[in-house]
């Protein structure tokens, strides 16, 4: 049975981004090496992904909510699917923690050299970067909330027993 991501995982998973980030941006601005920041495009398919997934998990929601005979209508979700869902939404939140940290540490180091038209530039850049993975970090944490399956009857449940003791089990 698969667990809710512990949100103190999200929390280290961002602070090693941001480690790792700002220490790009410092080597960058030492170096003056030139692969800071993204490109808007990337930033699209960041959050383009995040709603894909987050549709997955609606279909995922619906088809564990659902009584049997909505169910057969609802065939092309199978557990397997349904798994695979939960695991592509526990990656993109994790993912977007680290990303939001990654750029977030950008940010941090290069604010120094805002003034300069490069240095704007990407900060501008990553600023976006970092808005679209906290999306992608958000629609991870509620799809994963979307894949949860609900309790089922087992044997110890209020209406297992019940129809136990009216002799229909």
């Amino acid at each position: 049975m698969a667990h809710r991501t512990r949100p103190w995982v999200y929390v280290v998973t961002c602070v090693v981004g941001a480690v790792l980030g700002g220490l790009l941006g410092y080597v960058a601005q030492r170096r003056n090496i030139g692969f800071l920041g993204t490109s808007w495009l990337v930033s699209a398919l960041m959050v383009a992904v995040g709603v894909v997934v987050t549709v997955l998990a609606w279909q995922v929601h619906r088809w564990a909510t659902a009584d049997a005979r909505k169910k057969l209508e609802l065939r092309t979700v199978t557990p397997e699917r349904a798994l695979q869902t939960l695991v592509y939404a526990k990656a993109l939140a994790v993912a977007g923690a680290f990303l939001l940290g990654w750029y977030g540490g950008q940010i941090v180091t290069l604010m120094p050299r805002f003034e300069a038209s490069y240095y704007r530039g990407v900060i501008v850049e990553c600023a976006i970067a970092a808005v679209a993975s906290l999306i992608d970090l958000v629609l991870g944490i509620v799809s994963e909330g979307l894949c949860k399956l609900p309790p089922t009857d087992g044997p110890e449940h209020p209406t297992a027993t019940q129809r136990k003791q009216q002799g229909l089990a």
